[in-house]
C-alpha cells in the first residue's frame, strides 16, 4: 500500500504541480558531489569547506528561494489587494444592501450594533473565502492574476494548500472585518516593504508563504 500523501494535502505538493521547485541543473544521480553516486566513497567539500561554503568557513543555510521566480514587487502586491478588495467589496455592498444590514443605522435609539456585525460577519466570510478557494486553485486571486503574481509556498514553490491559505487569509481579513479595517490590512500587507529577505507581509509569515512574479 502506497504511503504517499494524497495530493493537496498540505504536506506534500503533487508530483504534477507544475510550480513545483525542480533540483538546479547538474544535481542528482549525476552530480559528483552526490555522496551515494555510484559506488564512490563519500567525497569532501569543494576547497575543503565545510557544507558547501567555498571559502571553508562553515556551513550556511541553503536559500528556499533556489530556482523560484523572482520575488513580486511589493507595489504590485499593493495594487493587486485594492483590485481584491474593490471587487469583493462591491458583493458585500451588495449583499448587506439586499438583507437590509449596514455598517450603521443610526436611529431614535442610536447605532445598531447587531447590524454593524452582521455586515462584519459577510465581509470576514466573504474575504476570506474568495482568498482561499481562489489561491488554493492557482495561488493567484483575480488581482495577482492581472497584475502577474501568484502566491507560493516557501519551502518548495508549490501552490499552498488549502489549510495554508485558509490560514494566511484569516490572519489577513478576520482583523480587517471586525476592528481595523484598512490599517490592519496597510500594516499587514505594507510589511512586505520592509521585511528582508523575502518580502513577507504578517499573513505570509503566519503560512510560511511568499508572492513571487510570474511576468
Amino acid at each position: 500500500m502506497s504511503t504517499e500523501p494524497p495530493p493537496g494535502s498540505g504536506q506534500q505538493p503533487p508530483e504534477d504541480d507544475p510550480f513545483r521547485k525542480q533540483p538546479p541543473p547538474g544535481q542528482g544521480s549525476g552530480s559528483p558531489y552526490d555522496q551515494n553516486y555510484g559506488n564512490q566513497p563519500p567525497q569532501p567539500p569543494p576547497y575543503g569547506g565545510a557544507g558547501g561554503d567555498p571559502y571553508g568557513g562553515g556551513s550556511y543555510p541553503t536559500d528556499p528561494l533556489a530556482g523560484m521566480p523572482p520575488l513580486a514587487d511589493s507595489g504590485r502586491r499593493t495594487l493587486a489587494r485594492i483590485i481584491d478588495l474593490i471587487l469583493v467589496g462591491i458583493i458585500v455592498w451588495l449583499l448587506t444592501w439586499a438583507f437590509g444590514v449596514h455598517e450603521y443605522d443610526v436611529g431614535s435609539n442610536g447605532a445598531s450594533y447587531a447590524k454593524s456585525l452582521g455586515q462584519s460577519l459577510i465581509a470576514a466570510v466573504l474575504y476570506i473565502g474568495y482568498d482561499t478557494v481562489m489561491t488554493a486553485k492557482s495561488g493567484q486571486t483575480l488581482g495577482k492574476k492581472w497584475l502577474g503574481l501568484r502566491v507560493a509556498n516557501l519551502d518548495n514553490g508549490s501552490t499552498p494548500s488549502v489549510q495554508t491559505n485558509l490560514i494566511r487569509a484569516a490572519v489577513l481579513w478576520i482583523p480587517f472585518a471586525f476592528c481595523c479595517a484598512c490599517v490592519w490590512t496597510a500594516i499587514c500587507g505594507g510589511w512586505s516593504f520592509f521585511d528582508k529577505p523575502y518580502k513577507q507581509g504578517l499573513h505570509d509569515k503566519a503560512a510560511k508563504t511568499v508572492v513571487v512574479s510570474t511576468r
